[in-house]
Formats: structure tokens, C-alpha cells, sequence
């Protein structure tokens, strides 16, 4: 019997034509070249050497984070000796992920990799093309555990943080606890870098644009904002657009897996990096067509290439292209099944209110609470009225006003937590 083809999120120009039941030529010439690069997935499913069908496809087994904690790096590899001898002459170099699920990962990657499925994904974005292939300046605030092989892990001084064009301002995890001298620092580097780029997680970037508004600091030559890293507000947004009015790109990715989505922040048209992967669209949940969980498998990678990965975050189809939902534990249903994501919180939200910061958390069965960082407080009863409208099934919510919202472990914030099910 022939298996329908799944949906992808690319380009049908990027995935090819499927005929006859078979999956399209780039397709499934990556697949062969990522069983002939890492033995873990031979040993995982066997292929057969005539032409892959759909039905062979649906049987190769998906591959999680935990998969790969468990296996561990060398798995993927079948001289790992050869890894150690390429770290030693850079031709591999290594990260590791901050470890939000499954505990942390380490990833191999080539040497270049890195930098080239970002320009990839430079490329893809209307508004951060202007940028390749010319020298430019940029300035990243994220924390320690970023998702960049460059990202620094000791206390060196300016300008020895500067690579290639890059300033990386952060030295100290946790921005709510940064003292004012080092947002004395950040600022400072700021003004002297003068970037065209500013990149960061967006919880950091929020807060350098409250350091430097309370500093009557200006920076006159951004021209586009980059929100990565973490999961971004509408609240982020509008607090960073007021101190750096730029244009804001979402860019989506990981670092096992490199920038998988961009678009223009809050535009709803979030597109796939064709150049990057094949990002495959599975079904979550009866009732939600539009709604996806994403099975990636990466193009063109020499060191542990990723196939049907399955990267735990879930996006929704809209007319303009797509939006990313969060995390599957960051999504709360309602029990007639309808879903709440972080954006429809920031859509119920008063108008009129502002902050630095939000976390809503579930603690009970019908309570939440709502926590946000803001220079004064808010109507309370307003926001907690709205909120419970949103949550539905008599949700009962509670608002605090916070100086602080402490991270996870890892270094990320969620702004939206209900109850592990």
C-alpha cells in the first residue's frame, strides 16, 4: 500500500518532487549521505539499497535529545580518534547545549559550520541579508551557555571579546542579578561598538534596553535586532523596540541542530531555512490540523548530521507563514482541548500594561500566578480578570509584581509553565 507523503516546511522547489510514492531526490540523497557519515543510524534502522519510499521513511525511528544523552556523542562517529585528532588541528570544535531537556548534550560540529548555516540563514531573512558578504559590527547578550561555538566562558576584557565583528557582552549568568556596575560595562561596550546588529536572548535584551534608557544612552546605528536564544513576549519586543527602534527578526534554532525558522518578530511568517534543513510537520493533536511537531533533519552536516530529530517545539501554520508555539511542556490545555500558548497570554494582556518581564505559572489544578518585572505596579484585578478569561474552567489568577524572575538551571526563562501532566 503507498504512505501519503508527510508535510514539510520547506519549499516544495527545496524538498523536490515526490513521484510514484517516492520521496523526492535532495531528500532522500541526504539521508543516504547521513547513514554514510555516522553509524548510529544503521545500527538504529537498516535501508535497503533500492529507491526510498514514504512507507520506508515512516519507519525510520525518530531521534530525540534523549537518544543522544544516552548513545552519547561518540555514537555518531566511527573513529572517534579521528574527532580527537580533528580537535587538536580545528578542523572539529565542540559545544554543549544547555541542557533544558534530557539534561545538557554535547555537539560536534566541522569547523566553519557554525558560521555558515547562520549566513544560510542571513540569507533567508528579507532583513538580515543586507549584512552578508560585507564586514559589519554586532553585539550578542545571551547567556553564558549560548548556542554559538564562540560564545566565551571566561572573564576576558574588552576588546578581547571581539571576534570578527562580534562583541560578546556577557560575562555572568542570570541578567535580573547583574550588579549596576556591570550593566556599567555592557553599556559602555555598547556605545563604543556602535553595531549594526544587536543579537541576544530576549529577556537579556529587554533589560539592556531598561540599563540603557535609565543611562540616556542612544545607539543611533542599530539597524536590526535579532531575538534567539529563548522564547520572546510582545512585552520583550515593545521595551526593546522603544530604546532601539530597529527592525526585529525571529530566529529559531538550536545548537545541535542549527537556525531551523526566520521571520520578522510577530509577523506570523516565520519561514523555514530551506538551505539549512528538512523540517518535517507530524500531526500533535486531533483537533489542532494547523499545529505541528518538527522532525529536522539537517543538510550538508559532517559531524553528527541530524535525521528526523525530534526537537521537542511546536509550531503553528498561519496564512502568513508560521509561528512557534514553544516547547511542548510550555503549552497549556484547556479541558475542552483547546490549547494556550505564551502569545496568547501577551494577546489577553491589557494594553496598557507594561513590563520588562512576564512568567505565568500554573500551581494548582485552577490557580496560577502571574509574575512580571515592571517600574511600577499594574492593575492587578484588571490583568488577573483578563488572564482567567484566557486560562477558562474557572482558572483563578494571581499577579506579583517581581524586582527578579530567576531562570531554570539551564540559564532559559519560560514564560508560560503549566503543571508537568
Amino acid at each position: 500500500m503507498m504512505m501519503t507523503a508527510p508535510l514539510f516546511a520547506n519549499t516544495p522547489a527545496a524538498l523536490g518532487v515526490s513521484e510514484r510514492g517516492l520521496l523526492p531526490p535532495p531528500l532522500e540523497k541526504e539521508i543516504r549521505r547521513i547513514y554514510a557519515r555516522s553509524p548510529l543510524y544503521g545500527r538504529r534502522f537498516g535501508l535497503h539499497s533500492e529507491p526510498l519510499a514514504w512507507s520506508c521513511y515512516h519507519e525510520i525511528p525518530a531521534l530525540a535529545k534523549k537518544d543522544i544523552v544516552e548513545n552519547g556523542h561518540q555514537a555518531f562517529f566511527a573513529d572517534y580518534a579521528e574527532i580527537e585528532r580533528g580537535f587538536a588541528d580545528k578542523r572539529f570544535e565542540y559545544e554543549s547545549t544547555s541542557g533544558t531537556t534530557s539534561g545538557p548534550m554535547t555537539v560536534i560540529m566541522e569547523e566553519g559550520w557554525w558560521n555558515a548555516q547562520t549566513e544560510r540563514a542571513y540569507l533567508a531573512s528579507p532583513i538580515l541579508r543586507q549584512f552578508v558578504g560585507r564586514p559589519y559590527r554586532k553585539c550578542v547578550l545571551a547567556p553564558i551557555g549560548c548556542s554559538s561555538n564562540l560564545c566565551p566562558y571566561e572573564d576576558h576584557p574588552f576588546p578581547h571579546r571581539y571576534f570578527d565583528g562580534t562583541v560578546y557582552l556577557n560575562l555572568t549568568s542570570d541578567p535580573f542579578v547583574f550588579p549596576e556596575s556591570e550593566w556599567d560595562r555592557i553599556v559602555l561596550e555598547l556605545q563604543a561598538t556602535q553595531p549594526e546588529v544587536i543579537e541576544g536572548e530576549p529577556v537579556y535584551l529587554a533589560l539592556l534596553a531598561r540599563a540603557t534608557q535609565k543611562r540616556g544612552v542612544k545607539v543611533p546605528s542599530v539597524r536590526a535586532v535579532i531575538l534567539t536564544y529563548g522564547k520572546a513576549s510582545l512585552q520583550h519586543s515593545r521595551r526593546i523596540a522603544e530604546v532601539f527602534p530597529a527592525p526585529q527578526v525571529d530566529l529559531y534554532g538550536s545548537t545541535e541542530a542549527g537556525y531551523l525558522f526566520v521571520g520578522e518578530a510577530f509577523k506570523d511568517d516565520l519561514q523555514a531555512i530551506d538551505a539549512n534543513a528538512f523540517i518535517e510537520l507530524a500531526p500533535w493533536r486531533a483537533g489542532l490540523p494547523d499545529v505541528f511537531q518538527i522532525y529536522v533533519t539537517t543538510r550538508d552536516r559532517e559531524a553528527m548530521p541530524l535525521l528526523r530529530y525530534h526537537t521537542g517545539d511546536i509550531v503553528q501554520r498561519r496564512a502568513t507563514g508560521f509561528r512557534i508555539l514553544g516547547r511542548e511542556g510550555n503549552i497549556y490545555f484547556r479541558p475542552d482541548g483547546s490549547l494556550v500558548a505564551a502569545s496568547d497570554v501577551d494577546e489577553a494582556l491589557p494594553e496598557n500594561f507594561k513590563c520588562w518581564h512576564w512568567s505565568l505559572v500554573q500551581t494548582g489544578e485552577t490557580r496560577w500566578d502571574f509574575h512580571y518585572v515592571a517600574d511600577e505596579t499594574a492593575a492587578h484585578r484588571e490583568i488577573e480578570a483578563a488572564l482567567g478569561r484566557l486560562l477558562g474552567a474557572g482558572a483563578r489568577v494571581n499577579a506579583f509584581r517581581r524586582k527578579f524572575i530567576a531562570p531554570a538551571a539551564s540559564g532559559k526563562f519560560a514564560l508560560l509553565k503549566p503543571l508537568a501532566k
